[in-house]
């Protein structure tokens, strides 16, 4: 795999609160992660397991204690904190559990915030909050405020306002924990969409099993740690791409061999009818994640 192709590498990223204190705590535990251009995946683990100091990492709104961040190729080490902001406004949008929308202005509003602070001009401001409101279905809410609408409402305007200025990483926090399962499955049809159809990276963390099985990989963290890496099991029912699909059983690798796994763990007989492709996870190729692909 070439940096070109690599959106996020984490190379032995720790992190550590109240460094050289009495009640020092680390929290990252030397992750290593590569997130490809375009890719879907998915971040899963207990509370406390790490995913939300992962997601700040990954957001730029937090730096390691220790480790390489490279974001699009770039060491984010070699830039300032403004000019982190600045990353942060233009190649990352935020979805949040809670919607983060400002009270008291209008949805449009809302939209178009990131852009005022990009300096868009009026007119382009315009346009593309028009094209985001038809993208997800709430034209007819624009001029509504926050306190006017629906959950599902407020995060289809919260994904909107995160794609304002175009950016090519989508960061997603638990973005259906707060809506029922109907309305979150709207949500989530909006990711598959702009995964999809705008070749968006992904990453969406969540405690919902069902939803991180649509996803191209799903990352389980425990304690600091990813402990595992697999494709999701029904990524394939939105994707028929040979690269990317996937079977419903779970699968790792023995000796650069697809295993299968039946739901209690246990290795089955299948596993011949998998190709292997590699996803290194550091620049020495000396960590790799396998993906088996149904042949």
């Amino acid at each position: 795999m070439t940096a070109t192709t690599e959106m996020i590498r984490l190379e032995k990223i720790y992190k550590r609160y109240y460094e050289g204190k009495q009640n020092e705590l680390q929290v990252l535990n030397g992750i290593d992660l590569v997130v490809r251009k375009g890719e879907f995946v998915s971040i899963v683990g207990e509370s406390g397991s790490g995913k939300s100091t992962i997601m700040n990492i990954l957001g730029v709104l937090d730096r390691p204690s220790e480790g390489t961040y490279y974001l699009d190729g770039t060491d984010i080490d070699t830039y300032s904190d403004k000019e982190l902001s600045r990353i942060r406004g233009l190649k990352i949008g935020f979805v949040f559990q809670t919607f983060n929308l400002i009270g008291r202005i209008s949805a449009r509003r809302n939209i178009e915030m990131p852009m005022l602070y990009a300096h868009v001009n009026s007119k382009d401001r315009a346009l593309r909050t028009d094209e985001l409101l038809d993208m997800v279905g709430m034209t007819d809410r624009a001029k509504h405020q926050p306190n006017e609408l629906s959950g599902g409402q407020k995060q289809r305007i919260a994904i909107a306002r995160a794609m304002a200025n175009d950016p090519a990483i989508l960061l997603a926090d638990e973005p259906t924990g707060a809506l029922d399962s109907k309305t979150g499955r709207l949500v989530m049809d909006i990711f598959h969409e702009l995964h999809e159809k705008r070749g968006k990276t992904v990453v969406l963390i969540t405690h919902s099993k069902e939803l991180a099985e649509e996803t191209q990989r799903v990352i389980t963290l425990s304690d600091g740690e990813i402990i595992k890496e697999r494709p999701g099991r029904n990524y394939a029912k939105y994707y028929g791409n040979k690269q990317t699909a996937v079977d419903t059983d779970d699968y790792d690798t023995i000796d650069g061999e697809a295993v299968d796994y039946d739901e209690d763990g246990f290795e089955t007989d299948d596993s011949d009818d998998y190709e292997i492709e590699d996803f290194p996870r550091s620049k020495s190729g000396s960590s790799t994640t396998r993906r088996g692909v149904r042949a």
